[in-house]
């Protein structure tokens, strides 16, 4: 009984390290009117998703699974009220006003795959040939994968196609479990999905993953090592794991059977991770690749591992430093707009390393 107890609370805090909770819907019925001049920005968010359409048409896909996969291309607009690194919703009773909080002004549905490539195709083209793919972690609605997605593509400064691959997260604190067959249901989608942008007009494809999104991300990447296809024609650039919620040995087996990068990738760990911590807990009390200490253990795998254990975080799970720390979020996306990288993997390190004595 102890045990069990135990785990329903360590499921319930591990709830808040991924996500807030929220309405849940995307759309609201009246929007404030607004101007161009009146917002921060407005981002064009390209959409993969094993979600099933939502009966709410608010909430546009819900957490159940679909059998194929979907299309979308959702607008979202920044208030000027924006602070870096923060995501200002609206609670429910507030208005739909774009100048205080971040609001989705129009979703698109496309009923075909060659329809959905065809509008993609046209914004890589528009944007010089880049693309980055978010893929979100456990305990996350379709709202707030598309809302984190945008922040970061805002605070980075990110000039490419942004793609979010959402697969079927329950958003709900009882679903650990199905959102861990959720994401192993969604490896093959997401295999699809990377195929498909390797065809467009993309001259480089980026990959930034966090938390539980980190599994699906290099279970895929597994995938096309063994067909022999792992860095998709040469189109892939860097690939960012942020807070990676693996174990260890399922981590390093990955490695093992990918081979190491030509391009090192990029591991975000803290060991202040309280979200990871329980999630290792959970698992056996197993460490998960976010919170380990062994940096040089793993940096033999190929990866360029950033310690940010000295950052600040603004969720008190230390969970989404990545995106929530307002210096780490521009240094990822100057990373991501140099076709090179930064001068050196160690540069980013030592860059990144730096910011706990500024």
């Amino acid at each position: 009984m102890h045990v069990k107890t135990l785990l329903i609370i360590a499921l319930a805090l591990l709830t808040a390290g991924c996500a807030g909770r929220q309405t849940q819907e995307i759309l609201g019925s009246v929007v404030v009117p607004t101007t161009a001049t009146e917002i921060a920005g407005n981002h064009s968010i390209f959409i993969t998703t094993t979600r099933k359409r939502s009966d709410d048409p608010n909430k546009v896909f819900d957490g159940e699974r679909s059998a194929t996969l979907n299309y979308a291309r959702v607008n979202v607009t920044v208030p000027p009220v924006h602070q870096t690194g923060q995501i200002e919703r609206r609670s429910r009773g507030k208005s739909n006003d774009p100048t205080k909080y971040f609001m989705a002004s129009e979703v698109v549905g496309y009923d075909t795959q060659p329809k959905f490539a065809s509008a993609l195709n046209a914004d890589i083209d528009a944007r010089g040939g880049r693309v980055m793919v978010f893929v979100h972690g456990y305990n996350t609605g379709f709202d707030d994968a598309v809302y984190r997605l945008t922040q970061i593509v805002h605070d980075s400064g990110y000039p490419g196609t942004p793609v979010l691959f959402s697969w079927a997260s329950g958003a709900k604190t009882t679903d650990y479990v199905y959102d861990k067959e959720s994401a192993a249901a969604a490896r093959d989608q997401l295999e699809v999905t990377l195929r498909m942008l390797a065809q467009t007009g993309a001259r480089r494809i980026d990959i930034v993953a966090h938390s539980m999104g980190t599994w699906v991300t290099m279970e895929t990447l597994r995938q096309l090592a063994i067909t022999g296809d792992r860095d998709l024609s040469g189109k892939l650039g860097d690939v960012v794991l942020a807070s990676p919620d693996i174990d260890v040995d399922v981590f390093k087996s990955q490695m093992r059977r990918y081979g190491k990068p030509d391009k090192p990738f990029i591991l975000l760990l803290s060991d202040d991770d309280r979200a990871l911590r329980l999630s290792g807990l959970i698992a056996g009390s197993r460490p998960r690749v976010g919170d380990y200490r062994d940096a040089a253990d793993l940096a033999s795998y190929g990866v360029t591992v950033v310690d940010l254990s000295k950052e600040k975080g603004s969720d008190s799970f230390n969970h989404t430093k990545f995106a929530d720390n307002p210096v780490l979020v521009k240094m990822i996306g100057q990373r991501l707009r140099e076709d090179d990288g930064f001068a050196s993997d160690r540069d980013v390190t030592d860059r990144i390393s730096q910011l706990a004595t500024q």
